[in-house]
């Protein structure tokens, strides 16, 4: 291996240590078990099993020094090496049983889906009855570690990690740039993850305010923080079969904001804490994604008033109901947008206008800096300028025009990154969707190009719910698993934003 110019072994001691950090983390679904008295000996054997293959791997290598080409590994490694180790508790627990996660390729396409907070589920069936409440709390909170990052919650409370944090932080974290907060980089993390961790309490309590005013009777303390745990991270995942549509609509209403918050970029969030109100305020981007919600909102409102929706079991009828239209409306949009996936009605029974306007939101995303999925905005509003400005130079092509965000030019480097990313995710997903399509005809399973296109989107997106049986209340398990297995790499692509997984498909990445 002398010929390698990436220093491999210490990426991977390092993702060792991230392995090993997870078992800290198996201690709410251990402490959820024995609340419950049920589960408690999975998740001491999935603890063990962290601890050992975390601590074996860091005997490769002392060295805590990164380069950038090893930072990209690293974060490529651990993202994938967790979800393996996330999917042991499911593997266990299913040992011997009709669970569908007691099959290893179901089992990592849960977890993935949970690490990359994607939402899309292969349980058979989703309840208290079926798993243990450690298990599903233990799926929540992969959602939850998952939102803000877990290797800028590594630099935020390990040192070794942190002395490369920058570069690790840059490749992870969603969007073209990482803003620098606070002069250390690792104080940067903890502001983070703690805007994060205060947003998420805050809307567990709010929910069990409304538990305890009697307007959401089913909101238990369990379905509380299981939520919480969810909607930060824009994840979806929920331990009822019904979503969000199982409670109340005073709890809808509720979780609508705080998918909007998730969606934010969370820099913002210190700025308004520190006073900077013009900074957040004034905001390219956020005003860009607060007016694609509003505007997306409003027009499928009005479509689903005019009836675009039947009655079902889940949210009633909407047709000539303006609180059930505008509530629906701007719930799948706040959900969908951003990559959240929770639903309160089966939009996968909606007539055509609507689910072409929430394919619209689906290609929209969150903000940079945020936990939501997708191209994110501030790409397409430099996707657009740049095109404005082809279609300036056209007409006039001794006219220099640089691209603007706010008073800020923005760098030609930046801008071709940004092009270069938006065909990238294109590409993946249309080669994506014609695979997923051929391997479903591969062994007979009846799939619309519509449902084959929501796959991919889906989980390339990070978004989760599909149309047809990938319907909010549906689920992937019909798949074979060749393309459960594209859709695991798909989201773990989607998640980390393309390259820093596929440059490591390239001979360049390890030659001088």
């Amino acid at each position: 291996m002398k010929h390698l110019y990436v220093d491999w072994r210490t990426s991977i001691a390092l993702t060792g240590t991230v392995i090993k950090w997870l078992a800290v983390a198996m201690l709410v679904p251990l402490l959820t078990s024995l609340l419950y008295g049920e589960g408690t000996v999975v998740f001491l054997a999935s603890m063990g099993i962290s601890v050992a293959v975390g601590f074996s791997l860091e005997q490769l290598s002392d060295d805590v020094d990164l380069g950038p080409r090893e930072s990209l590994l690293l974060v490529a490694l651990a993202w994938f090496a967790v979800s393996i180790v996330g999917a042991v508790p499911y593997v266990i627990a299913g040992y011997g049983t009709a669970s569908t996660l007691a099959h290893p390729i179901n089992a990592l396409f849960e977890s993935m889906s949970g690490f990359t907070t994607t939402g899309a589920t292969v349980m058979g069936s989703i309840s208290t009855e079926q798993h243990s409440h450690a298990l599903l709390i233990w799926r929540q909170l992969t959602q939850w570690l998952g939102g803000m990052g877990i290797i800028v919650l590594m630099v935020a409370i390990l040192p070794q990690i942190a002395v490369n944090g920058a570069q690790l932080m840059d490749s992870e974290a969603p969007g073209p740039s990482l803003q620098k907060l606070t002069p250390r980089i690792a104080e940067t993390a903890r502001v983070l993850w703690g805007v994060y961790l205060g947003f998420t309490v805050l809307m567990a309590v709010l929910l069990m305010v409304l538990h305890l005013a009697g307007v959401a009777p089913n909101m238990d303390l369990f379905n509380a923080i299981s939520h919480a745990f969810t909607t930060l991270p824009t994840g979806g995942f929920s331990p009822q079969a019904d979503s969000i549509g199982a409670f109340s609509p005073a709890v809808q209403w509720l979780v609508i904001p705080f998918m909007i918050v998730a969606g934010t970029n969370f820099a913002l969030f210190w700025f308004l804490l520190n006073g900077d109100t013009e900074r957040f305020l004034g905001d390219t981007e956020l005003r860009t994604y607060i007016g694609a919600i509003l505007a997306t909102t409003g027009v499928l409102a009005v479509v689903l008033y005019l009836g675009a929706a039947p009655t079902l079991r889940l949210g009633g009828t909407t047709q000539g109901v303006t609180e059930n239209a505008l509530r629906q409306a701007a719930f799948q949009i706040a959900s969908l947008l951003n990559s959240t996936g929770f639903a309160t009605s089966d939009f996968a029974q909606w007539d055509t206008h609507a689910q072409i306007v929430l394919v619209f939101a689906m290609f929209i995303g969150g903000s940079a800096g945020s936990t939501g999925g997708g191209i994110k905005v501030i790409r397409w509003v430099v996707v657009m300028k740049a095109a404005k400005r082809e279609l300036v130079t056209a007409s006039h092509p001794d006219e220099v025009q640089t691209i603007r965000l706010g008073n800020q030019v923005i760098d030609e480097g930046a801008v071709r990154g940004v092009l270069g990313f938006t065909i990238l995710y294109l590409v993946l997903f249309g080669v994506g969707s014609v695979l997923i399509s051929l391997d479903a005809a591969r062994i007979g399973l009846s799939m619309t190009a519509l449902e084959a296109l929501s796959a991919c989107l889906a989980t390339l997106g990070n978004i989760g719910p599909g149309f047809g049986f990938l319907g909010p209340f549906g689920s992937y398990l019909q798949f074979p698993w060749t393309s459960k297995l594209l859709m695991i790499v798909l989201m773990w692509i989607g998640r980390l934003e393309i390259i820093p997984v596929l440059v490591l498909f390239t001979g360049a990445f390890w030659r001088r």
